[in-house]
């Protein structure tokens, strides 16, 4: 049977594609820090499962990971956690949340890393 309107292509808009794409590349929710909560960025890895951490508050801590979240959290220097100061040591604190890669932008939105800056 012969096609009236002859020979065409689908064409699929890119700029939709490309939209979506952008969307998806950032969180749409993420978790803002509770009462006693401090959002920090993991500085060094001190081995077992004890990191160096930069905290929002100007301080530095040896926080590590209890053993409920060893399996869970996979940290590597650079990433954003939210950790709870220990109440008899402020030097030192638990890791309680990993931020995903991708929510720097997010974080830096709601004005959680203002006072956090980069040392690198």
């Amino acid at each position: 049977m012969e096609e009236k309107f002859g020979d065409f292509e689908e064409v699929k808009d890119q700029s939709q594609n490309q939209n979506t794409q952008a969307v998806q590349e950032f969180p749409t929710r993420i978790r803002f820090p509770r009462k006693g909560e401090v959002v920090g960025k993991v500085l060094q890895r001190l081995g077992g499962n004890r990191m160096e951490i930069k905290s929002t508050d100007g301080k530095t801590r040896n926080c590590r990971v209890p053993g409920r979240f060893k399996r869970k959290f996979w940290l590597r220097p650079g990433d954003y956690v939210i950790i709870t100061p220990w109440p008899d040591d402020d030097a030192k604190g638990d890791i309680v949340f990993q931020y995903p890669k991708n929510s720097e932008h997010q974080l830096r939105k709601h004005n959680l890393l203002t006072n956090l800056k980069d040392e690198f």
